[in-house]
């Protein structure tokens, strides 16, 4: 079996995460979703919420999993959930320069490799943190995220931010 890694904080998930995700379905015979925590961040919603979010969007898609990658490096976690790739969604150039000295770096410490897929021209510009910003000004991001998501973020204030 073909086994995947789409890893993410995913806060919220939104459409862009959601092309990339399915694709990688395509490709992979499994897809395991591994929602991360960096504690460098301020999250609005936590970690079981972001879970929940992801699985009720993804659940029409067959072979994927959601869970908490939890702690420690995700060259490891990769190891340990027999998957052989990374899939990461790229935006820009600067995703590209992000994310390139970490895929060699995985592929160092455990042999995993990282599959690069560009997004598609009308997410090239989404973004978590754009999504909760225009959202928090009044904008409609209806047509960026799931419905379950903007039902999750209608129900949140900026003053919630950070839980």
């Amino acid at each position: 079996m073909r086994r995947a890694v789409c890893p993410g904080s995913f806060d919220p998930i939104h459409n862009g995460h959601l092309e990339v995700i399915a694709r990688a379905a395509n490709l992979f015979d499994e897809v395991i979703v591994a929602v991360s925590t960096n504690y460098a961040k301020k999250y609005r919603f936590g970690l079981e919420e972001r879970i929940e979010m992801a699985r009720r969007t993804l659940s029409a898609i067959s072979g994927i999993i959601v869970e908490p990658m939890g702690d420690g490096l995700l060259a490891e976690y990769c190891r340990q959930r027999g998957a052989s790739a990374i899939v990461k969604g790229l935006r820009s150039s600067g995703d590209f320069d992000y994310e390139l000295p970490m895929a060699i770096m995985n592929r160092q410490l455990t042999g995993v490799e990282t599959v690069f897929l560009p997004a598609e021209a009308h997410y090239v510009h989404l973004s978590s943190t754009l999504v909760k910003e225009v959202h928090d000004l009044g904008g409609d991001v209806s047509e960026f995220v799931p419905r379950s998501v903007m039902a999750r973020l209608a129900e949140r204030s900026a003053g919630d931010a950070g839980r």
